[in-house]
């Protein structure tokens, strides 16, 4: 909306203006036709990190410090969302109480339902959102990368292989990321069935040979929901990855496998090598490819974010344009009065083949 002034004891803020967003929502003003499903994945910034002390003086200084505040990003958020009319939305850095207080309520109304996955040890975690007149929820297959590692007979090969390199799979261990899966079924055409994968790779940049081994435990888990458990049924792999499109996840994710002399198995120095050849069954492709940035912040901007889909079984058939360079850095970088979070989400729409 327009910028507007507030009364209020403290100093004048203006409203956010012209919101990022904006121009994005004339491409999705309806919800979009039976056979196709509008897709959104969205890191949204945990308030958890947007708070604190370091945050606000050394990763966005350039940001007015009441646009960091919750309430603030909140109405942007779900102005934002709302505006997508999405069947599925699977988001990155949710804060349990901003989950149940804010965005269940605000997209309840909206005719979605919403999942939600903890992070261990943490109070954010992963968000599904589903569409309830186009899809039901069949099942729940929800891990932690670190237990499944370690007591899930699924992986006993890669955790056998990993124990070689003590250093590299207590690392591994200590990691608290989650990977989100729920199976759907089409409330129109009941054989129409997906597997919608979310997640949240480890951040560190030196750390490609963890998220290797994460990505692993992922692919290896949904294959045995996409291809034990439910045969042969499309997948959709939305997240934060962390990785960019020259990382060997990324890589691995796109074509099949890794070497195990890839250079991401030393990403983190000659001590924490650990040299292993990874596969996967799945055709997956990037369905709004590999823009300049998904994330953009004072000191780094990077393509993190994905939606991966199944290209047997699904096609794209329009991807919402992200915002232009002059809007994302019209306050210098994200978060900002006109952008809720330091990501920007990614918008598709696809249809079954």
């Amino acid at each position: 909306g327009p910028p507007r002034e507030v009364e209020s004891s403290g100093p004048v803020e203006a409203g956010p203006g012209a919101c990022t967003f904006d121009p994005r929502h004339l491409y999705t003003k309806k919800v979009c036709g039976e056979g196709s499903i509008r897709a959104v994945s969205y890191n949204i910034l945990a308030d958890t990190y947007a708070q604190t002390e370091f945050s606000r003086t050394v990763l966005y200084p350039y940001c007015a410090p009441y646009a960091l505040e919750l309430d603030y990003r909140q109405n942007l958020l779900k102005k934002e969302l709302a505006g997508y009319s999405a069947d599925l939305i699977c988001l990155q850095e949710v804060d349990k109480s901003v989950f149940v207080d804010s965005l269940v309520p605000a997209l309840d109304a909206f005719g979605l339902e919403g999942l939600f996955k903890i992070k261990e040890k943490q109070h954010e975690g992963l968000a599904t959102f589903y569409r309830r007149d186009k899809f039901s929820l069949l099942s729940q297959h929800n891990i932690a990368f670190s237990e499944a590692l370690l007591s899930d007979p699924l992986h006993k090969e890669l955790h056998d292989k990993l124990a070689k390199y003590p250093l590299v799979q207590e690392k591994v261990l200590q990691r608290s990321s989650v990977l989100q899966v729920s199976v759907l079924q089409s409330t129109t055409d009941p054989s129409r069935k997906i597997c919608v994968a979310n997640t949240h790779l480890y951040w560190h940049p030196k750390g490609g040979n963890i998220r290797l081994i994460q990505i692993a435990v992922a692919l290896s888990h949904i294959k045995h929901v996409a291809c034990d458990l439910y045969p042969s049924i499309p997948v959709i792999f939305c997240g934060d990855f962390n990785s960019t499109p020259s990382s060997g996840t990324y890589s691995f994710i796109n074509s099949g496998g890794i070497a195990e002399d890839h250079e991401d198995w030393v990403s983190n120095g000659e001590e924490e090598r650990c040299n292993m050849p990874l596969s996967h069954p799945f055709k997956l492709l990037s369905a709004c490819g590999e823009p300049a940035y998904t994330n953009y912040v004072g000191g780094f901007h990077g393509c993190l974010d994905y939606i991966f889909i199944d290209k047997n079984a699904l096609e794209v058939e329009q991807v919402i344009p992200l915002p232009s360079h002059e809007e994302v850095t019209t306050h210098q970088a994200l978060p900002s009065v006109s952008h809720p979070s330091d990501h920007i989400a990614l918008v598709c729409d696809l249809k079954w083949k």
